[in-house]
């Protein structure tokens, strides 16, 4: 059996390829367009992995590469995923999360493949009040604040529709804030990281109030592959960390790990499309397979710390 990974070179599809090594022997396919936030490198080395460069946006290159390799399984995480980079420019984000992820269904049904997992972001839902009790759950409405939670909306209703519609059988998984090693420096942890090593000050929009819900990628991948291990088909499921904190207190932590000091810390106004609280009920997959989140936010923060520390020689 073949299995296709797209976005195999980025953040979290090269983390689920270093997991799939270590749990299967079946041959994967991974697919990336090595944007600015992908690397080569992030993938494993081996014959069990074939790496093929593909822009998901060509229809024609998309269908080639599923003729090529026959894949019964696909696990989609290729997406622009910047929230900044949606507000200055929405395009990539129509194009690549949007129209890529329909090529990649039709593709799919046309090689009748067994599953398609797609994988998404709890920012679909919108944004809760600070003091809300309810959390995100898999029937919350979609309510969208920019351009990148709204093209991965979009996205997911893609994903289901081709199954209502086309009988494509599907999972669709939405994750809280991943962190984790191999992910990009425009993203908040390794932000943080890299501008304190350099006694840079670090930004924080209106301060820095808003509350995350902070995931280990590792444990991520724990969750996306115990879908599998279960059989699990044609379902959604949320995936939280169950570690609320405000972006505030993971910067002082993060400088705490690298000994520099709070005054870098600096305050911005608030970014258009500014969500305040993201927080992820993930109680129907522990139901459903047993998993739950393991590693605890200061140990994997400071693991992830020594990383990027050693990667760029600080």
């Amino acid at each position: 059996m073949t299995y296709m990974v797209t976005g195999g070179a980025g953040f979290i599809g090269s983390n689920f390829l270093h997991f799939l090594r270590r749990k299967t022997d079946e041959e994967i396919v991974v697919l990336d367009n090595l944007t600015y936030a992908a690397d080569l490198r992030f993938i494993p080395r081996g014959q069990q992995f074939q790496f093929e460069w593909c822009d998901i946006t060509n229809e024609e290159h998309v269908h080639f590469l599923f003729e090529k390799y026959a894949p019964r399984k696909v696990w989609h995480f290729a997406a622009e995923s910047h929230v900044d980079n949606s507000i200055t420019n929405y395009r990539p984000f129509l194009e690549s999360n949007v129209v890529g992820t329909i090529n990649l269904l039709n593709a799919s049904l046309n090689m009748g493949i067994e599953k398609f997992h797609h994988i998404s972001t709890d920012e679909v839902y919108g944004s809760l009040e600070y003091d809300d009790v309810e959390l995100f759950k898999e029937d919350t409405p979609y309510n969208p604040s920019n351009p990148y939670s709204a093209s991965k909306a979009a996205s997911d209703h893609y994903v289901k529709t081709w199954h209502n519609t086309y009988d494509l059988p599907y999972l669709i998984t939405n994750c809280s804030n991943n962190y984790g090693r191999h992910q990009h420096e425009e993203k908040l942890i390794p932000k943080i990281i890299k501008r304190a090593m350099k006694d840079q000050n670090i930004f924080m929009y209106g301060g820095g109030q808003q509350i995350r819900d902070w995931l280990s990628v590792v444990d991520h991948c724990k969750a996306i592959w115990s879908l599998e291990e279960c059989g699990i088909i044609n379902d959604q499921f949320n995936i939280g960390g169950g570690c609320e904190m405000r972006n505030i207190d993971v910067t002082k932590m993060v400088l705490d790990a690298i000994d520099k000091p709070y005054g870098l810390i600096g305050i911005s106004d608030q970014r258009p499309g500014q969500d305040k609280r993201y927080a992820i009920d993930y109680g129907k997959i522990t139901k459903t397979t047993g998993w739950e989140p393991a590693i605890e936010f200061e140990l994997g923060l400071r693991a992830t710390v020594s990383w990027y520390l050693e990667r760029w020689g600080m």
